[in-house]
């Protein structure tokens, strides 16, 4: 139960809206949740989902105690002209727009209490992981709900704003690095002889037995890969080709590189909102 919560308002149910949906009706079968939506599909998959499909962004935040704000950051300026300004006067507002910041945020959504969150896209299964920014003038009670209904989707980190970019190039993008390294594993088995799927299903398995280890076990990474290695064997003969090929360096810059383009991005994102909503 979401302590003083009887209604949530998704302003935009696309991947992670319907995730957010989909987890709320699952969790709190008794919130009434309504969703909004620019397109006819949209609508329809949120209605199957058990929720009130609107068109009215005005409508579905009046009607609401907490909003969560999950359309394009572009389309935000949209949202807060068709709700008006004058909705938002008490109720929790939680942004998953990459980005806007929450003095912009805070700005554009007077008397709201706004928390900024970034889920990634195992939302979609349940298993996202989660960053909540901390917000200082919040009280117990609203950090708790917004905790509580992002534990639904998976594991929560409760962060600084300014890691949030950082965050969204590691755990952000990080799905699509690590699809990229279990493609490449995968290719080396195929080119070693085994058939595709046989690997791929193995080294997903590898991949979560890994995390699992690690996380029971809460030893340094190098410390297993030292108790898998052992003289003249397979790992060491593997781990001389990833450190001749850069692999570990590539990978930090990889990551420093993502981060980067999200401060970047986000950057120019709030600066263009703060100029469409007329707040500067």
């Amino acid at each position: 139960m979401l302590q003083g919560i009887k209604s949530i308002a998704v302003i935009g149910a696309g991947k992670i809206g319907s995730a957010m949906i989909r987890a709320i009706r699952s969790c709190f079968s008794d919130i009434t949740v309504y969703a909004t939506g620019r397109r006819d599909e949209t609508l329809k998959s949120a209605a199957a989902l058990g929720s009130i499909a609107l068109r009215d962004n005005r409508k579905a935040v009046s009607s609401a105690d907490l909003v969560i704000l999950s359309v394009k950051p572009h389309h935000f300026p949209q949202v807060v002209n068709q709700a008006g300004r004058d909705v938002w006067e008490g109720k929790i507002v939680v942004s998953v727009m990459a980005g806007i910041r929450l003095k912009t945020l805070r700005d554009a959504l007077k008397g709201a209490k706004v928390f900024r969150a970034m889920p990634n896209i195992n939302a979609l299964v349940r298993h996202s992981t989660t960053a909540i920014a901390i917000v200082e003038d919040a009280d117990d009670r609203e950090k708790s709900v917004v905790d509580s209904l992002f534990k639904c989707l998976g594991t929560v980190y409760w962060v600084p704003e300014e890691f949030l970019d950082v965050w969204t190039g590691l755990i952000g993008s990080g799905p699509a690095f690590l699809a990229e390294i279990i493609d490449a594993l995968v290719l080396g088995a195929v080119a070693s002889g085994m058939y595709r799927e046989l690997a791929y299903n193995a080294i997903l398995d590898v991949l979560e037995g890994t995390a699992i280890l690690l996380k029971n076990r809460t030893i340094h990474p190098a410390e297993m890969r030292d108790e898998v290695t052992t003289p003249a064997g397979t790992t060491i003969r593997g781990l001389m080709v990833l450190e001749s090929e850069g692999v570990k360096a590539a990978l930090m810059k990889t990551v420093e590189a993502a981060s980067k383009r999200s401060s970047e991005i986000g950057s120019e994102i709030d600066r263009a909102i703060r100029r469409a909503l007329g707040l500067d």
